[in-house]
């Protein structure tokens, strides 16, 4: 029997919850190992969700339409001047506002934006998807499993940033290497840039915007990154409750992610209270030299793409035992999941925003390209990241 697609979208996170409940609740999680989970990824997840409430009113008040059609008229027409614009902004977002905002929000004023121009929509899809995962290693509010790493390693966005910043520039330019050796064809014609849209309430416009220039200075200045979230989240809501009530809703909350990820924390922490750790630390090696960072990448890649980057950080984890070696496991689960269309959240939800906008992805042709990406990027980047902490 083929449950219909909506049901099995609410039945995979309400049963992860429900899963997570009943470790609790039989005591396969020691509550003790509960407490410290809650209080190290509760600040996390206010995290996740403060800022997609913010990423969804600032798109409802026309932000990201407006940067796009700006992008559509500084490309004069050329489309490879188009797409290196295309490839900034992906980049922009997925740094400073997360992968999932790339895949969600930027996905479909991109897409639209080539269909409009008449331009072959995959390569700008592509771009997007790709760059949602392999950009997001240089910040830690770019990525979850950056913001759970930064956590336990206690680093100033500063600090994480001098640390990846040597991978994370390989996980941008081989991506963008590979993308146009595929697409330089489409790349090389030219588009009729189409009129800008008129702002639906450009008062509102104006104030999200500046809402979102003080707000990123604001998550890379050290504080708690939940707290100024909150803080626009907040601004935002008074300034939609005035403007534009209308618009808000409760499915701006990401319930079904944020059931998932729940879920999916207590499981993973009731697996590592019944020996996970031990198990894992035999396949997962140890050591700072270049082979045991590449091992650790390598395995944290492939579960990514076998189960999802999430449960294969959490579960990795403890082998990450020194700043180098966690950053290699971020290579992994970061750059990695670029095969299977359930490695990462942000790989789900950029499909559903092509389904919707009836753009067809062909899953083997996308499982081949990535995993051409994958053997190419990360190990490139495990490497820059041995070079650059001085392991050599």
């Amino acid at each position: 029997m083929r449950w219909p697609r909506e049901l099995n979208d609410h039945l995979l996170p309400a049963g992860m919850l429900a899963a997570g409940t009943a470790v609790l609740l039989t005591g396969l999680l020691p509550w003790p190992a509960f407490e410290a989970l809650a209080a190290r990824t509760v600040p996390v997840l206010a995290f996740v969700v403060a800022m997609s409430l913010v990423t969804e009113m600032v798109d409802d008040a026309g932000l990201f339409r407006v940067v796009t059609e700006r992008l559509a008229v500084l490309g004069r027409g050329r489309v490879f001047l188009l797409w290196l614009l295309v490839i900034g902004l992906a980049t922009v977002s997925t740094v400073f506002l997360s992968l999932d905002t790339t895949a969600v929000l930027v996905t479909p004023v991109v897409v639209l934006l080539a269909i409009h121009a008449r331009i072959p929509p995959l390569p700008f899809a592509l771009t997007t998807v790709w760059l949602a995962n392999t950009a997001s290693l240089l910040l830690p509010v770019s990525n979850l499993t950056n913001l759970l790493a930064q956590d336990r390693l206690k680093l100033s966005p500063a600090a994480f940033a001098g640390l990846v910043w040597a991978p994370a520039l390989v996980g941008i330019l081989v991506p963008i290497g590979l993308l146009w050796l595929a697409f330089r064809k489409d790349l090389a014609g030219r588009y009729i840039p189409q009129p800008a849209g008129k702002a639906r309430d450009r008062l509102l416009l104006y104030l999200a915007s500046g809402v979102m220039v003080l707000l990123l200075p604001a998550l890379v200045s050290g504080v708690p990154v939940q707290l100024p979230a909150i803080t626009a989240a907040a601004v935002l809501l008074g300034l939609f409750l005035w403007r534009r009530r209308a618009a808000l809703r409760w499915s701006m909350i990401p319930w079904r992610p944020l059931s998932l990820t729940v879920g999916l924390f207590m499981v993973v922490e009731a697996l590592h209270a019944q020996g996970l750790t031990r198990f894992l630390s035999g396949i997962a090696g140890s050591g700072e030299g270049l082979p045991a960072l590449l091992q650790l990448a390598g395995i944290g890649a492939g579960l990514a793409n076998a189960a999802n980057n999430l449960p294969a950080y959490l579960a990795l984890e403890p082998a990450g035992d020194s700043p180098v070696r966690l950053a290699a496991l971020l290579l992994g689960v970061n750059l990695g999941p670029l095969v299977t269309p359930w490695a990462s959240l942000a790989t789900l939800l950029w499909h559903e925003r092509l389904r919707t906008l009836n753009v067809k992805i062909r899953w083997g042709g996308f499982a081949v390209a990535g995993l051409a990406a994958v053997v190419l990027t990360v190990p490139l980047a495990v490497v820059a990241l041995w070079l650059t902490t001085g392991m050599h």
